[in-house]
């Protein structure tokens, strides 16, 4: 069956959202999709046309679909991203396609989740524009989300403290705080009320505290990891804010994390699934830190592809599989930061202290 889509309105459509909405409903049409109903659970990707003024979300009906909200800019903004990040994360979108009508500014922009920014190069009207935007939404419309997590109460008890690597765990996540790497994200909680901002970070990771995560290997493909949307610069507690992720259930789609009996235990990082990859093809891979950071000179990914994905992981491990060291790789995450390997914490540290730039480049 072809992949669907759909587009859903908040709002009286002007004509040019009218207009908006056949470009892309063509474009996406050829390039192999079916236009589906809102109601539709396996629907792949949603175009939600909402009202900035005031922003409704779509209520997704399955974990696999992926929203992108539509918004039409027609007054003057000094920030295209203060302006329309709130847009974003009050519609609970993955993405952002922020059509700026002002005269005097004009453009489409697509704003993401880890507070990327960027134009399109073409216009509205000008040729190939709607081929333009879908290869912007390709990853979300293409991609296969690992947000599940199945916990089981059999960490050993010997474990229940921690132990020293997770002691290194601990120290990393001060060294990245004092390297200003762990920067607070924009202040989404503040933006909206407690339930949507817990299914904001349920569905996309993102941490009321710090972006980045890092993580060590334990035994085997096992790792100790920093858990989702907890303060990395202040980790304490095994089964809180640091976990052991045991495996992955590629049946039911699912992080398989071991933690102490008698815990209400934190949520698994969106990015295990690509520690896991990492770890279970290279067994020198003794650490990984990835941070919303970049370094000069260094190979990255060539689509932007979102958070807690396999595509992303895939896209990743195969970067690390090319690198001369896997070991000791530096990978770049398409408008994104860097996802880092060593043979332990300390190695890592040592091979960017000094070389980290903190703006990750946007195209």
């Amino acid at each position: 069956m072809k992949p669907s889509f759909t587009i859903a309105y908040q709002l009286e459509p002007t004509p040019s959202l009218k207009r908006f909405a056949a470009g892309i409903q063509e474009v996406m049409e050829s390039e192999g999709y079916r236009q589906s109903d809102e109601n539709d659970p396996h629907i792949q990707l949603v175009f939600n046309v909402v009202d900035p003024r005031q922003p409704r979300h779509f209520r997704r009906k399955g974990k696999g679909t992926f929203v992108v909200t539509v918004a039409e800019n027609h007054q003057p903004v000094e920030d295209t991203f203060r302006s329309g990040y709130p847009v974003l994360i009050r519609s609970l979108g993955n993405m952002m396609i922020y059509l700026d009508r002002y005269p005097e500014q004009g453009g489409t922009y697509f704003i993401t989740l880890e507070q990327g920014c960027y134009p399109l190069a073409t216009h509205d009207g000008d040729a190939g524009y709607y081929q333009d935007i879908f290869e912007r939404i390709r990853p979300l419309a293409s991609s296969q989300l690992i947000i599940d997590n199945t916990f089981h109460s059999d960490l050993p008890e010997k474990l229940w403290d921690g132990d020293t690597t997770t002691n290194e765990l601990i120290q990393s996540g001060k060294k990245l705080d004092g390297m200003n790497l762990l920067p607070a994200p924009f202040p989404i909680e503040e933006l909206l009320p407690n339930g949507a901002y817990r299914h904001i970070q349920r569905l996309y990771g993102i941490g009321g505290l710090s972006y980045g995560n890092l993580s060590a290997r334990h035994e085997e493909n096992q790792f100790w990891m920093s858990a989702r949307g907890v303060n990395k610069g202040d980790l304490r507690q095994i089964g809180q804010d640091i976990l052991l992720i045991k495996g992955y259930n590629a049946d039911n789609l699912s992080m398989e994390i071991s933690v102490p009996a008698n815990i209400e235990p934190k949520r698994a990082s969106v990015d295990a699934i690509e520690h896991w990859m990492i770890y279970s093809e290279h067994p020198e891979v003794g650490a990984i830190v990835h941070i919303h950071a970049w370094m000069e000179g260094i190979p990255s990914t060539e689509i932007n592809y979102p958070c807690g994905t396999v595509q992303l992981a895939e896209a990743v491990a195969q970067k690390i599989r090319e690198a001369e060291d896997p070991s000791r790789a530096v990978i770049g995450l398409k408008n994104h930061g860097l996802t880092i390997t060593g043979k332990d914490l300390n190695d890592i540290f040592a091979r960017i202290d000094g070389k980290i730039l903190p703006q990750v480049p946007m195209a």
